[in-house]
């Protein structure tokens, strides 16, 4: 990968389709002048698409949501999921919700899913990133106490691993930051290759 992608971008309004402050962080490291504008779209999954699918359906929802406005604009839209034995564990409804997913969690290894769309003069390209985390045994305490923190509640999977949910896992397998909710060093790539062949 070659790092002048951070040169290449400042030739580009590029936007940001997403409300994640976690993610307006780290894209950052990409980009050094960015808007944001966050897609007002439903985020509704169909019904026969695959657990594995839904990330980079959302992403391609969201970019294209903005894209179909600023279609001179390079527009990346993402969406992270958590999956855990099959099911999808987004955002929790409200704590109870949130203790659910942990419980789920608990002692186990799950996927965290980030796909990611980037649209750019009516052209896309979407790509998806799996890391691996597993959880260490919770107990009923740990639980409770990190869910009283308030962390989880905007979060899929109910935790932030950047954060004092970090206490929560024992490895991880790929890409740290995928799991904090941008995979910088794959869309950099990816990034650099639709541009050059746009």
């Amino acid at each position: 990968m070659s790092l002048t992608i951070r040169d290449t971008l400042r030739e580009y309004d590029v936007i940001l389709a997403s409300s994640s402050p976690r993610r307006r962080e780290l894209i950052k490291l990409i980009c050094s002048d960015f808007r944001v504008i966050p897609p007002e779209c439903d985020e509704k999954l169909p019904a026969d698409i695959s657990t594995y699918d839904a990330a980079e359906y959302l992403s391609d929802l969201k970019c294209r949501y903005i894209a179909d406005i600023y279609d001179n604009s390079v527009v990346i839209g993402c969406d992270t999921v958590v999956i855990c034995d099959g099911a999808i564990f987004g955002k929790p409804a409200n704590d109870e919700d949130a203790k659910r997913m942990l419980r789920a969690l608990s002692g186990k290894e799950h996927s965290v899913i980030s796909g990611v769309t980037i649209g750019y003069n009516k052209k896309y390209l979407s790509f998806s990133v799996d890391t691996k985390v597993t959880f260490r045994q919770l107990s009923e305490t740990d639980i409770d106490a990190y869910v009283r923190s308030g962390e989880p509640l905007d979060k899929a999977g109910a935790y932030g691993i950047q954060g004092a949910g970090s206490l929560l896992v024992e490895k991880i397998n790929g890409d740290f930051y995928n799991v904090v909710g941008l995979p910088v060093s794959e869309l950099a790539v990816k990034l650099e290759g639709f541009l050059e062949n746009m």
